[in-house]
C-alpha cells in the first residue's frame, strides 16, 4: 500500500509539472500538487524510506 501511495505521488507531481508547464489548467495542477505532497509527508511522517 505505501509503495502505491508513493506511485500516485510521483505520477501526480509529474502531471502537476506538465500542467504548470505546457498549459494553464487553473487550479486543478495546484490541487494535483498539494495531494502528491500530502502523499509524500503522510510517507515521511510513517517513518518510510522516500526512495
Amino acid at each position: 500500500m505505501g509503495n502505491l501511495l508513493y506511485v500516485v505521488a510521483v505520477i501526480l507531481i509529474i502531471a502537476w509539472a506538465i500542467g504548470f508547464i505546457g498549459y494553464s489548467a487553473g487550479g486543478i495542477i495546484h490541487i494535483l500538487l498539494v495531494i502528491a505532497l500530502i502523499a509524500i509527508i503522510l510517507r515521511i511522517i510513517q517513518g518510510r524510506k522516500i526512495l
